[in-house]
């Protein structure tokens, strides 16, 4: 298995549909149940922590000159 912090953005999105899916299934015990979704939790933070360093690297590509834009990203 992939180190969590070796992983992909891609793998790392993959794994936490896997994740998703079976627990939407509804027939995982308890416990194992628990387990998924620390996991789910998981790899919902190591894809936002790779999202948010590569708007950092943008910001920066952007703004060659060193002037920083506030800019703000709209959620859905």
């Amino acid at each position: 298995m992939v180190s969590e912090q070796k992983q992909s953005f891609e793998e790392a999105m993959g794994k936490l549909e896997e994740v998703v899916e079976k627990l939407e299934q509804g027939d995982v015990p308890l416990e194992e149940a628990i387990t998924m979704f620390q996991e789910g939790m998981s790899l919902s933070k190591l894809c936002h922590d790779k999202l948010k360093t590569v708007e950092k690297q943008m910001d920066r590509i952007l703004h060659e000159n060193g002037e920083v834009e506030l800019t703000t990203f709209q959620e859905d």
